[in-house]
């Protein structure tokens, strides 16, 4: 066959080649036309690379139709994807000292929860008249009483032992504000409620529920405050009962309707997170006049409000007259399958703590722990963390599940189904918190 096939080849007409050879370069040509077509067709489509732009956060508004601060009642004109615009981060060539967590020769933030039931509880639910009804899980029929018998112990130190007048010694003269979401609400709730057992009912005082609540104890000339700001930037959510809204908006570049309020402050406690895991955030800048807003997911929108408080922090608190701490995530124990595999539950009916030590769900986002940290890095000495999220990990046993007052009712179907209606989210009263507030007191 070979032999034949080259005898064919000796006799091919040369027109014949001659033609190929012209069909083959036209081919060329013309795909080399059509590739030619498409990387112009890609430039053209494709949008220019930019430089991000970096803007100057927390300065008054110069625009003279757009409302000062958000509330309940703003909207969005119109929605467009977000542009890319970044907030001006401290500055890296600021020379800053180590954090004050940096100097602990022990880590109080790695150990384990162990049960405690002479020293524990702190404090007994029924003799806090500023105890919350979602909180007072005794009180709304929790049956067992476990969950307030345990103490945190750290590997290889120990904890400093809560002293009550040894507290209100710290705060002799100062604000102590609590400024964040429900869950630093609680958090405040708990600080009340283990400093007020000392002070005589007729020399303490709470002002009535607002944005700004405030607990004050005339003998030491001193405050203990919450500050309702779920998102710390302004946001149409900073209503501390009519918060409830489809639509989220925030001004990514501003703090000032909330820092108005907490600047005077000598100790201030920050918090922010599940407000962020909520779905898209809508982000209206200060400068925008037409009410026109970006759409941005919650963890890009979270870093940008980070930034915004970060720089309040780095311009505003003299590391020597103000502490500032932020306190990260409070986990949720939504899933039981994550520490019991098989299980198809959350945190109702449980009793105990997680023994697994380094035990990690889902309730937890590892990216926003990252990008938090990132920015709280340039910040130093200026800000001390308290980091409460794995050793609060380890307590599926701490949240309210059905034993709370729920504000919403309650259908027949969820009633027949305790665990669908559970709170894994808050905590019980006492619990979780008081142990925040024992890092606290640690640190002070």
């Amino acid at each position: 066959m070979m032999q034949r096939w080259s005898r064919k080849r000796s006799h091919f007409p040369l027109a014949a080649f001659v033609l190929l050879v012209f069909i083959a370069c036209s081919i060329l040509y013309n795909e080399s036309s059509i590739q030619h077509i498409h990387e112009h067709s890609d430039h053209v489509s494709r949008k220019p690379e930019t430089t991000a732009a970096y803007i100057k956060p927390n300065l008054p508004t110069h625009s003279t139709r757009a409302p000062e601060f958000l509330d309940r009642f703003v909207s969005c004109n119109s929605t467009r994807v977000y542009i890319g615009k970044k907030i001006r981060l401290v500055d890296p060539k600021l020379k800053l000292d180590r954090r004050r967590e940096g100097l602990e020769s022990c880590d109080v933030f790695s150990g384990k929860w162990v049960f405690d039931n002479i020293s524990y509880p702190l404090y007994n639910e029924s003799d806090c008249p500023y105890m919350s009804d979602q909180l007072a899980c005794h009180k709304h029929g929790r049956p067992d009483l476990g969950y307030q018998y345990w103490r945190w112990q750290p590997h290889n130190c120990n904890l400093k032992r809560w002293n009550v007048t040894e507290m209100w010694e710290k705060l002799r003269g100062k604000r102590l504000m609590f400024v964040g979401d429900s869950l630093n609400r609680g958090q405040w709730i708990s600080m009340v409620c283990l400093l007020q057992s000392v002070i005589p009912a007729d020399k303490r005082s709470m002002s009535p529920n607002a944005p700004l609540t405030i607990f004050r104890a005339e003998e030491y000339n001193a405050t203990v405050e919450f500050l309702w700001a779920p998102l710390l930037v302004d946001s149409n959510s900073d209503d501390p009962v009519n918060h409830r809204l489809n639509e989220r908006i925030i001004r990514p570049d501003s703090v000032l309707k909330h820092s108005s309020k907490w600047e005077h402050a000598d100790i201030l406690v920050f918090n922010t997170y599940l407000w962020w895991r909520q779905g898209p955030v809508k982000l209206l800048w200060s400068d925008e006049e037409n009410g026109a807003c970006e759409e941005l997911d919650g963890l890009g929108a979270m870093e940008l409000a980070m930034e915004s408080w970060a720089d309040w922090v780095a311009s505003n608190s003299n590391s020597h007259e103000k502490q500032v701490f932020f306190v990260t995530m409070s986990p949720t124990h939504l899933w039981s399958r994550e520490w019991e595999p098989g299980s198809e539950g959350n945190c109702y009916s449980e009793k105990s703590p997680i023994a697994r030590e380094g035990y990690w769900g889902s309730g937890s986002d590892l990216p926003t722990m990252h990008m938090v940290e990132k920015i709280l890095s340039r910040l130093g000495s200026k800000v001390s963390v308290l980091n409460i999220t794995q050793l609060s990990e380890y307590r599926k046993d701490g949240h309210p599940s059905i034993y709370r007052k729920f504000w919403e009712t309650l259908s027949t179907k969820q009633l027949s189904d305790p665990k669908t209606y559970s709170d894994c989210i808050h905590w019980c009263l006492p619990g979780v918190p008081d142990g925040w507030n024992e890092l606290l007191f640690h640190f002070l």
